[in-house]
């Protein structure tokens, strides 16, 4: 298990990177998170939900995602509330001050999972979530030693040298856990370290001997880790690309599934620019993509507050483009009407009004893979749906998309607003270069799923270089495949 000092340490990428290396060297290995937090998920082959992370580091391990992967998700839908996804499925609406007492329930569910994908692997890679010297946390905790010592599962323990104070991130940590929560570390690891290696080997050594610990290594930083997936909004940053095409994404409160945008910025025609709070958006762009939200009338408002919506109408007149992903769809119709408050407090909110369409939510969750064939250019794509809430409107004689004949989506009678349910879109090679062409741009020669896999490998031969795998892996007790057994 990698636990870190902190969040946003590396653990997913690390366990991404380890989940390929072993692969590499035959293994059955799948990845496992006991709990995650984020409003970036993945459907799943069983048709449920997991969170992004554990998505790529099946990739990495040459596995479907399952639920199991990640069997508690929680999705923050305001700052004392979330959705929380049990084993794939959607179990409702927790406040935060109820969780703590929730939460053990939950490790029944936790156990489940784990030990049924353990059956399937010769190992079973887990990522914690935060950091174990939360210490407040540990009671009922399912996510870092409580699940490690109900599992019997050894830690590496992961500080982030980059933030800085990385001898205190560790041996800090040892000193406030209970010394039966430390008796699981079997090590440290030092990862996103910049510069001559040389220079730590003092502070190295220092961590070793005031913790008794060995080290497992320092890894340096990782120049391809954008080629990623990121999981956490707080790693969406500076603009990416220098084309004459400027894509535009304001960065709501509750954005999800932000990695829809990922592939756009392989293309040399495109720059591709976040915005964050505070911020206009810029008067030169040529489209601004609203995107996945899981609270559409919270981030609706969200995105009046930040005088967004003045803005939009602004480049709408200068005749920009529109293109409104899942929960941005639901915000350039009409209006949203949620009367149960399925999303947050029952109500109704007047919407952008830039497609004659209306959104009513439901009770049910569409979690669903699906291809489709984008009705402009007649180019096929697969991608996924997952949200709650039905579009409607005659605006919709008009789709984005038509799956098995179905129409999907909404486009204006003037082309220029467009919103789909479906996400991933992007990543398929063939729709984006459609896309493209169809906008007048040229595409680039790079595949992003190749991308993709290019990166996970170059990771796994970064991780092989500075870290001792060997000894990592001989922790959970695994027998090297070119050795005979005893």
């Amino acid at each position: 298990m990698i636990q870190g000092t902190g969040s946003n340490v590396g653990k997913s990428i690390l366990v991404a990177g380890l989940c390929r290396a072993a692969r590499a060297r035959g293994l059955s290995v799948a990845p496992f998170k006991p709990q995650n937090m984020s409003n970036n998920a993945a459907v799943t082959a069983d048709g449920g939900e997991i969170g992004r992370a554990q998505a790529l580091q099946a990739l990495a391990a040459g596995r479907d995602p399952v639920a199991d992967m990640n069997p508690v998700l929680i999705k923050p839908e305001t700052d004392r509330a979330a959705q929380i996804v049990v084993q794939g499925r959607a179990r409702g609406a927790w406040r935060a001050a109820d969780f703590a007492g929730e939460r053990p329930g939950l490790m029944g569910a936790v156990l489940d999972s784990f030990h049924r994908l353990a059956a399937s692997a010769d190992l079973i890679l887990v990522e914690g979530a935060g950091s174990p010297a939360e210490v407040n946390l540990r009671r009922g905790d399912i996510a870092n030693m409580g699940f490690a010592r109900a599992a019997g599962v050894p830690v590496v323990l992961v500080g982030d040298i980059d933030r800085g104070g990385v001898i205190a991130q560790i041996v800090g940590t040892q000193a406030v856990l209970d010394p039966a929560d430390a008796a699981m570390i079997r090590g440290f690891a030092v990862n996103k370290f910049r510069g001559d290696p040389r220079l730590f080997e003092d502070g190295y050594a220092a961590i070793e001997r005031a913790t008794g610990w060995r080290g497992f290594g320092l890894v340096p930083w990782f120049a391809l880790a954008h080629r990623l997936p990121a999981e956490d909004a707080v790693d969406l940053g500076a603009p990416a690309g220098d084309g004459t095409f400027h894509v535009a994404c304001p960065m709501l409160s509750r954005i999800a599934n932000f990695d829809d945008l990922d592939p756009l910025k392989l293309e040399p025609s495109i720059r591709l620019s976040m915005i964050p709070p505070g911020c206009p958006l810029p008067g030169d762009a040529d489209l601004v993509i609203l995107p996945g939200t899981k609270s559409t009338r919270g981030d609706l408002e969200f995105l009046r507050m930040q005088g967004w919506d003045i803005d939009l109408m602004a480049h709408v007149r200068r005749g920009g483009r529109v293109l409104g992903l899942c929960g941005g769809y639901q915000m350039l119709g009409r209006r949203i009407l949620d009367p149960e408050g399925r999303e947050g407090p029952a109500g109704e909110t007047a919407g952008l009004g830039l497609l004659d369409v209306e959104t009513a939510m439901a009770a049910d969750k569409t979690l669903t893979r699906v291809a489709a064939t984008h009705d402009a250019t007649g180019a096929p794509l697969e991608g996924y749906e997952i949200h709650i809430g039905r579009t409607e409107g005659p605006d919709r004689a008009r789709p984005f998309a038509r799956i098995e004949g179905r129409p999907e989506g909404a486009v204006s009678p003037d082309g220029r607003i467009v919103g789909t349910y479906l996400h991933g879109l992007f990543a398929e090679d063939g729709f984006r270069r459609a896309w493209l062409y169809a906008l007048g741009l040229a595409p680039g020669p790079l595949s992003h799923g190749a991308a993709v896999e290019a990166a996970l490998d170059a990771l796994a031969e970064h991780l092989e270089r500075h870290l001792d795998i060997e000894a990592l892996f001989s922790i959970a007790g695994l027998i090297r495949r070119d050795e005979p057994p005893g």
